[in-house]
């Protein structure tokens, strides 16, 4: 386990500093200059060069490169070139709870709504209910995420005025504050990834139903709820699990869409802001947060694999 466990920190360095390095060089490869879109066309020449060479922009790419990943290193991922010239690692800090907050209710909502359906289209399959649940489903899959923000803005706080339509409020504040704003923007989040894992439930349920050790432990009298619940949802959480590790990390890297729909200022949002005006410090340190959470939730998953089946090791 400890031999494993050394392998996967390995690899998980190994790919974050790979992925900090191709988007180091891509951000600079991309025609376009960060400080003439700032200062504008009509601007004095003169004052972007003095810009860059403040920034160190006038230097040759490799210089550039082994600075930025000297300071990385020490925890250092540079300074914003708009704005107040905050820290990339205080913007990053500032946005990350929103995000974190975003898709933690999200999941939550995904899961509410999965595992109930999953379960009812399985034991019932070919039945009205399965059949509405797939319906469900696929509308559910079908709906664009800003689509189904605005439609819920309109009915629930618009016109019923029950929560709020925009804003974050930080959990500081108050529960019912910090949740009452996330309802919305998670529910309109979340819709998608509650068909994907409730197919994903069906399917592997109805696997597991059909084995053979299934059909000893009918003959041996057991309920059909022990048998659903003891045996078979157990042993057909693997993929399950699965498909649930990578949604939660897409929802933690940023809901682009539903963060600008209800003004949410995370992570996902803080990073196409960042690309588009080429602020080549944020974008880096972005994205190597958000390498980090998806390499930390991969390695949660498969911790949670030997939980879920004793069986599993990683011993070799």
């Amino acid at each position: 386990m400890t031999r494993y466990l050394l392998n996967r920190a390995a690899g998980a360095v190994l790919v974050m500093w790979a992925v900090a390095t191709l988007v180091f060089f891509m951000m600079r490869i991309v025609p376009g200059d960060p400080f003439a879109a700032m200062l504008f066309d009509s601007a004095d020449p003169a004052a972007a060069e003095a810009l860059r060479q403040k920034y160190g922009l006038d230097q040759p790419i490799y210089i550039q490169y082994f600075k930025w990943f000297w300071n990385a290193l020490q925890g250092d991922l540079g300074t914003s070139i708009y704005g107040s010239r905050l820290e990339v690692s205080r913007l990053v800090m500032e946005a990350l709870p929103r995000t974190l907050s975003l898709a933690f209710v999200s999941f939550v909502i995904a899961i509410i709504i999965a595992v109930p359906a999953g379960l009812i289209a399985a034991t019932r399959r070919n039945t009205g209910l399965d059949h509405g649940v797939t319906v469900v489903a696929f509308l559910g899959l079908s709906m664009p995420d800003f689509w189904l923000g605005i439609v819920l803005i309109i009915l629930f706080a618009a016109n019923l005025q029950w929560l709020p339509a925009i804003g974050y409020v930080p959990l500081s504040e108050g529960f019912w504050p910090w949740l009452k704003h996330l309802i919305l923007p998670s529910i309109a989040a979340g819709t998608a990834f509650s068909a994907i894992v409730a197919r994903m439930i069906r399917s592997s349920m109805l696997e597991v139903l059909s084995a053979d050790y299934m059909h000893v432990a009918r003959s041996k009298g057991l309920r059909e709820r022990t048998l659903i619940v003891l045996h078979a949802f157990p042993n057909a959480l693997i993929p399950v699990v699965t498909v649930m590790g990578i949604a939660f990390a897409i929802l933690m890297s940023g809901t682009v869409v539903v963060e600008n729909v209800f003004a949410i200022k995370g992570l996902g949002r803080l990073l196409i802001v960042s690309i588009v005006n080429r602020d080549y410090a944020v974008v880096q340190g972005a994205i190597l947060v958000v390498s980090a959470i998806f390499i930390l939730t991969n390695f949660l998953v498969d911790m949670l694999y030997t939980v879920i089946d004793p069986r599993i090791r990683y011993s070799k």
